[in-house]
């Protein structure tokens, strides 16, 4: 990926959990291109709990505020913007921890970071040029969290409909929603919001990749 010689015009994108995000920065992707997108997962940044015996880390409220390394998050983007690489972790969801491995992310034009909380940390938010949220129904972000979690995580169903109900839903009323109040756009259904989402990226082209 190439480096930049211009501060990377930076996206947030927000919503619940399975809320359609990864969609909408997929086409990003799709539209600008690999090399002029860098792409930053908050889930990245969940603390180092290595030390913390398994049973304790499957009772982690991991839609809190307080599971994830803010400040790295922001070292990480502070890096990007003056063009160096950096190191992102590797998040290892079966072992609710982090892996032992990172992916090099290295600065380009733009730079997305995606993730339930992006719009809550003050210092991360006022990165953005641009804020997204993505509004999408509870039934249907809780029907394709359950579909996710026990396809691609090890999950049992049993699992994810108590962490749903202890955690995950708390969380999103107390946090998630009211960070919607900070968003530029709000794209209600994600990814299935063709009109919006096509107002979306043609915003984009013009702010961000015209004249690359």
């Amino acid at each position: 990926m190439l480096g930049v010689s211009r501060r990377p015009f930076m996206i947030g994108i927000a919503g619940g959990s399975s809320s359609g995000k990864t969609t909408v920065t997929e086409r990003l992707v799709s539209m600008t291109g690999a090399d002029h997108l860098s792409l930053i997962e908050l889930d990245s940044y969940y603390l180092d709990l290595g030390d913390t015996p398994i049973e304790d880390r499957r009772r982690v409220n991991y839609d809190h505020p307080d599971a994830f390394d803010w400040a790295l998050l922001n070292d990480h983007l502070a890096a990007l913007a003056n063009g160096a690489s950096v190191p992102v972790p590797v998040y290892d969801y079966t072992e609710h921890n982090r892996s032992d491995r990172v992916r090099m992310v290295e600065p380009a034009r733009i730079v997305v970071v995606d993730g339930i909380l992006v719009l809550w940390d003050r210092a991360l938010r006022e990165r953005f040029d641009l804020k997204i949220f993505v509004d999408t129904a509870a039934d249907i972000r809780l029907i394709r969290r359950l579909r996710r979690d026990v396809a691609e995580r090890g999950r049992t169903a049993d699992f994810v409909i108590e962490q749903y109900l202890e955690t995950v839903r708390p969380a999103h009323e107390r946090f998630i929603e009211p960070s919607k109040r900070h968003a530029d756009v709000i794209i209600p259904e994600g990814g299935l919001n063709r009109p919006a989402l096509e107002v979306l990226l043609a915003r984009v082209r013009e702010l961000a990749v015209a004249g690359d």
